[in-house]
């Protein structure tokens, strides 16, 4: 099991039952229109269907914004930090579990004590009653639960609909950018769908919108030798 010690550079956050009342997390202006609060909502988890690593790290980046500015990973070993520090994640400030098997719940719990924000993958089927468990600690401490997958009471459901890799045509080039059609449903505002076509990433490694530019954009990739390949569609459940 992963350790979870918290650096000292780290303090522990206030808690209490206002917590979660201190506004959003802020998140990457690519992301605000499709969210109903323009930002994540403290001391709330949310889903991203289909355990997409580009949206979920692009959900994160904003968290520098914070006045502590601190993340966690946990249960993504194959997390890459060279990504996360292409979408805009702080690596100084994130703190990393690869591994915590059984005890992931536990993990959670200590971390949300002391970051914003806990990306995690569980390691199984979340049971109803400890996802409740959890949202009460999520409530207490203001943090922002990002899950990679289907979650129990999730205020929040995100996911890629439809998307498209550019690059690599006949066999060779290289992967110039993704552009999909990002989806947010969940309760209240957000019930009917939200909806934002985003590169994601774009050749930068970076999240930005997709421009109206649609012949300039592809005439661009064209010259970098990039062609259009389909990717495979992700419902939001």
């Amino acid at each position: 099991m992963a350790s979870t010690a918290v650096p000292e550079s780290a303090p522990e956050k206030g808690a209490g039952p206002e917590a979660a009342g201190r506004g959003v997390v802020p998140v990457v202006p690519a992301l605000r229109e499709v969210l109903p609060d323009g930002g994540l909502r403290r001391g709330t988890a949310v889903s991203v269907a289909g355990g997409d690593t580009g949206l979920l790290l692009a959900l994160a980046a904003g968290v520098k914004e914070t006045e502590g500015g601190w993340a966690a990973a946990v249960g993504l070993p194959d997390l890459g930090l060279a990504a996360a520090e292409g979408y805009g994640l702080d690596l100084r400030r994130l703190l990393v579990a690869d591994d915590p098997g059984p005890h992931w719940a536990e993990v959670v719990s200590v971390l949300a004590g002391a970051v914003e924000l806990v990306m995690l993958r569980p390691d199984g089927p979340v049971p109803p009653k400890l996802a409740a468990r959890l949202a009460a600690v999520l409530r207490r401490s203001g943090c922002v639960l990002l899950v990679a997958g289907p979650w129990p009471g999730a205020t929040l459901r995100l996911g890629v609909r439809s998307g498209r890799w550019f690059g690599l045509g006949d066999g060779h080039g290289q992967l110039a950018g993704r552009q999909v059609e990002v989806v947010a449903e969940g309760r209240g505002s957000a019930v009917r769908g939200r909806t934002a076509r985003l590169w994601l990433p774009d050749e930068h490694g970076a999240v930005r919108p997709v421009l109206e530019r649609p012949v300039l954009e592809r005439a661009a990739l064209e010259r970098a030798g990039a062609v259009e390949q389909p990717l495979e569609q992700v419902a939001v459940v």
